[in-house]
């Protein structure tokens, strides 16, 4: 990106959207330097969609259930994506996997955040899971978006220890505060030409990482 311009960034949700809310309040702050044109979600009655509305951003439910099949409903969402012309794709709770043209036509500009610290746990009901696995660790992990589900390679992970007793609840709550520092963070990293995949690896200051840079919870 040139100095004068601003990254194009369109976010995709489905539920709240608070991971949503830390990059608006991210951006309002000075902090990305950045543009969301748009924030799409598949759920027309999502709570991000509101919070989108709020901050002047445009807002463009595309409801599932009202589309005649799968693909119609991917074709919608690839027209949405072609008029808003992001440089970004953020996933930001989105829960719904896109198809393999979507994620290539995007390929080193797609990013997303799972409740993770990737590749442990890839998939759904991950607290539960690293409680059940008596895990020490548990965290989240922003990445860059391939075919394969939550396999694409790692920019950043949030790291907080399991408390003895922990309540899947509390877990969560810690993760998502982590959730809110290092997103803003990685899409600061992309918009200021920092961070790049080249062939499945991530590039960070010119260097490929051999691992996601990782921020560990300071309590």
């Amino acid at each position: 990106m040139t100095s004068a311009a601003r990254l194009r960034v369109a976010v995709l949700i489905s539920g709240s959207g608070t991971n949503l809310q830390a990059i608006i309040d991210a951006n309002a702050n000075g902090e990305l330097g950045i543009e969301i044109v748009g924030v799409i979600s598949d759920r027309p009655a999502a709570r991000g969609l509101q919070r989108a509305a709020a901050a002047g951003i445009p807002a463009l439910p595309i409801d599932f259930k009202a589309c005649t099949d799968r693909t119609d409903y991917d074709e919608q969402l690839e027209q949405t994506l072609d008029r808003l012309a992001p440089d970004l794709i953020v996933l930001a709770g989105y829960m719904r996997i896109l198809r393999t043209s979507t994620v290539n036509r995007y390929r080193g500009r797609m990013l997303n955040i799972h409740p993770s610290l990737l590749p442990a746990y890839p998939g759904l009901n991950t607290y539960a899971r690293a409680l059940e696995a008596d895990e020490d660790w548990h965290g989240t992990t922003v990445h860059f978006v391939t075919p394969e589900l939550d396999a694409g390679p790692a920019i950043l992970q949030y790291r907080v220890r399991i408390g003895t007793e922990e309540t899947e609840a509390e877990l969560r709550a810690r993760v998502q505060q982590g959730e809110y520092l290092i997103y803003p963070e990685a899409i600061k990293w992309f918009a200021a030409d920092r961070v790049e995949m080249r062939a499945d690896t991530v590039i960070l200051d010119g260097k490929p990482l051999a691992g996601p840079v990782v921020i560990d919870e300071q309590r």
